[in-house]
C-alpha cells in the first residue's frame, strides 16, 4: 500500500513498513512509525480471537495495509499485514496510545462522526469496532458479508454504516443495528474499491468499482442516481486505452465544491462539482493529465490537492484550482518543506512497493462456456460426416468391385 492522506495540517505519508508524519506549515520534527520494530505479538497469550479457524497462525510482513484519520485531525489509526491495529493522538503531540491485534488482515479503516469508535473490516467480510476511549479493549464483532471487504463509510451522523465488497455489493445498515440491512446499492459489474459520503450531502453516496464506473446513490433506498464510465471518457479523449479500469480513490475538498477521481494506472485526474440545474447533480467539470501515473490524492485543509506520483525527482505536487483550472503550485514553500523531509523516506523504497497493482487478483474471470461447448460440437459432428462420407465411399467402392467381377463371368 502506498497512499497519502491529512491529519490537520500534517500530510501523512504510508508505504511499505512505515507511517511518516510531516507537518506542512511548520519546521516540526517529522514522526515516523515503523511497524517492522513495533511491538510483537505475545506468542505465550491467547487474544479474544485465538480460536477463530486458526487464523492467528498467518505470518506477516509488516505492511502497512491501511490507515484512517478521525474527521477533527485528533486521532490517526493503522493496521498492517502482522494484524496490527496501532491508534495514535496527533494533537497536541504525537503518541501512539495503543496496539491492539485483529482476527484476519484488515482492508479498511473509519472512525466515526463522535471518534469514540473505530470500525476495522477484514478479508474476511467481517467489520469489528474498536473502542477509542477505552483504547486497550477487545474488538466487537458487528456484522459480515459473505465476501471479502474492501471499503466502509458512514453517514455524517453515523447512523448507517456502509460496507462494499467484492462481489459488487454496497449494503447500508444501521450502525445501532447492523444485523439488519437498510437497502442494497446493487450496479458495478466488478468489485466495489471505493465508497464516499460526501459531508455536505449526508444522504448521497460515491462509490467506485473494478468495472471502471463511478455511480451516485440515495443510499437509504438504494436508489441510483447517476453514473460514469472513465473507460469511455478516456477512449473519447483520446487517451491511451487502458486493459482495465479501477477506481481506487474518490474524495472531496473540505468546502465540498470538487470531488476528484482516481483510476489505477491512468495518468488522468477527473474533477466534479455539484451543478444546480432545477435538481443537484454532479458534473464533470475537468480533467487534468499528469507527468507520471498518481499512486494516491488528498486534500489539504485549504483545498488544495496533493499528488504522490511514482517519479523520484519530483514524488510530490500541489494543485491548486484558479479560474476554472488546476494549476500546479512547483514553488510552494509547503511542497518545498515537505519534499525534503519527504525524500530520503521514498528513495529507500523498493520501486515494486509503488507499482504492483492493489486490485489485479480481485477482478473476476469470465468464462464463455457457451461458445466452447458449441466448438466442440460442431467438431464432433464434422467429424462424424466424415467417417459416415468415408464409409459411404469405401461401401460404393466395394459395390463397384463386386459389379465388375460378375460382368467378367
Amino acid at each position: 500500500m502506498t497512499a497519502i492522506g491529512f491529519c490537520g495540517e500534517w500530510l501523512i505519508f504510508a508505504c511499505d513498513k512505515k507511517l511518516v508524519a510531516i507537518h506542512t506549515k511548520q519546521a516540526r520534527e517529522r514522526f515516523v512509525f515503523d511497524c517492522s520494530t513495533a511491538e510483537k505479538k505475545p506468542t505465550d497469550g491467547k487474544d479474544d480471537n485465538s480460536s477463530d479457524a486458526g487464523a492467528s497462525e498467518e505470518v506477516g510482513k509488516d505492511k502497512v495495509l491501511a490507515f484512517a484519520v478521525s474527521s477533527s485531525g485528533n486521532l490517526m489509526a493503522l493496521t498492517d499485514d502482522s494484524k496490527r491495529l496501532v491508534l495514535f493522538r496527533c494533537k497536541p503531540s504525537w503518541q501512539c496510545i495503543s496496539i491492539r491485534w485483529v482476527v484476519r488482515r484488515c482492508t479498511s479503516l473509519m472512525f466515526n462522526k463522535a471518534e469514540d469508535e473505530l470500525l476495522a473490516t477484514d478479508k474476511s467480510g467481517d467489520v469489528y469496532s474498536f473502542s477509542v476511549e477505552t483504547p486497550q479493549k477487545r474488538g466487537e464483532l458487528k456484522m459480515g458479508h459473505l465476501s471479502m471487504l474492501l471499503a466502509v463509510s458512514m453517514s455524517p451522523d453515523d447512523k448507517y454504516i456502509i460496507t462494499a465488497d467484492r462481489d459488487e455489493k454496497i449494503r447500508v445498515s444501521p450502525l445501532a443495528s447492523p444485523h439488519n440491512i437498510q437497502s442494497f446499492c446493487l450496479g458495478h459489474q466488478q468489485f466495489v474499491s471505493a465508497l464516499l459520503v460526501p459531508s455536505g450531502h449526508p444522504h448521497w453516496l460515491l462509490s467506485g468499482s473494478g468495472d471502471g464506473t463511478m455511480k451516485l446513490w440515495e443510499y437509504e433506498s438504494g436508489r441510483k442516481l447517476q453514473s460514469w464510465d472513465f473507460k469511455e471518457l478516456n477512449d473519447a479523449a483520446g487517451s491511451e486505452a487502458q486493459h482495465k479500469f479501477t477506481v481506487c480513490r474518490i474524495t472531496s475538498s473540505p468546502d465540498n465544491r470538487h470531488v476528484a477521481v482516481q483510476c489505477e494506472r491512468v495518468s488522468t485526474l477527473q474533477f466534479f462539482t455539484l451543478h444546480h440545474d432545477g435538481k443537484e447533480k454532479l458534473v464533470l467539470q475537468s480533467r487534468m493529465s499528469l507527468p507520471h501515473c498518481p499512486l494516491d490524492i488528498a486534500f489539504d485543509p485549504e483545498g488544495r490537492l496533493w499528488v504522490l506520483m511514482d517519479a523520484i525527482d519530483a514524488p510530490l505536487q500541489i494543485y491548486t484550482h484558479r479560474r476554472d483550472f488546476w494549476e500546479c503550485d512547483a514553488e510552494s514553500p509547503e511542497l518545498n518543506r515537505v519534499t525534503e523531509a519527504f525524500k530520503p523516506h521514498w528513495e529507500t523504497l523498493e520501486a515494486s512497493s509503488r507499482t504492483d497493482s492493489r486490485f489485479e487478483h480481485l477482478h473476476k474471470v469470465s468464462f464463455d462456456n457457451v461458445t466452447a461447448y458449441l466448438q466442440k460440437k460442431q467438431q464432433r459432428l464434422e467429424e462424424q460426416q466424415l467417417k459416415r462420407g468415408r464409409a459411404q465411399k469405401a461401401s460404393c467402392n466395394k459395390k463397384a468391385k463386386k459389379d465388375t467381377s460378375g460382368a467378367g463371368i
